[in-house]
């Protein structure tokens, strides 16, 4: 799996950061970080949540 943000879309809402923390934060800068572009297979199932869970869709996930 490869983790990527669309950052036109992204308004750092920090809700994927909530379900995966592993894998993305916002820093103080209010700007949404990806951790972890290729998570390990025990994370999908956390990364695919906070893809669902973002407000602007702007979390992309290839496999």
């Amino acid at each position: 799996m490869r983790v990527s943000v669309d950052y036109d879309l992204c308004d750092s809402h920090g809700e994927c950061m909530t379900v995966a923390p592993e894998v993305f934060e916002v820093r103080d800068d209010d700007m949404l970080y990806v951790l972890d572009e290729q998570p390990s297979p025990e994370l999908h199932a956390k990364v695919e949540a906070a893809a669902r869970r973002c407000p602007k869709l702007a979390i992309t996930l290839e496999r």
